[in-house]
Order: C-alpha cells, then structure tokens, then sequence
C-alpha cells in the first residue's frame, strides 16, 4: 500500500510493527535502515494527516442555533 493512501491509524499500526522489529535488536543493518526510514515517512505521514485533521476542526464552528457551518478560515483565528 502506498504511504499517501494510508489512513492515520494504518500508519500508527505500522510504524508500531516497525518499532517492534527494530527494537528485538537481531535486524541486520540493511533491513534496520531501509525499516528506519520507513518509518520516518510514516511519522511524516501521521504529522501532516494530524495536521489536516486540526485545520479542519478549527474551520467549523457552531452557528448560534447549535448546528455546525463551515467558517472563513484565517491563521490570525
């Protein structure tokens, strides 16, 4: 599976995997590496899908009747 069509909890499940492996110390150090970077795009991956996740949370907001609308996003809040 590709790394951008991976969802946040796939992307945890496998770097979990990684971490695992990495850590039982018994990975030559090819496998280690090419794993290392693996997972470094992985934390990559979780960070900007996070990030995306909390623009689009801060962009809704509640109208005064309770039901949610999407607002005019802009950094300054």
């Amino acid at each position: 599976m590709q790394e951008q069509s991976k969802s946040f909890e796939q992307a945890v499940g496998r770097l979990e995997e990684i971490v695992k492996r990495m850590e039982s110390g018994s990975l030559p150090l090819e496998e280690a590496l090419s794993l290392f970077q693996e997972g470094a795009g992985l934390v990559q991956l979780g960070t900007k899908l996070l990030d995306d996740a909390e623009l689009q949370v801060a962009k809704l907001g509640v109208t005064a009747g309770g039901t949610p609308e999407e607002m005019e996003w802009n950094e300054n809040g």
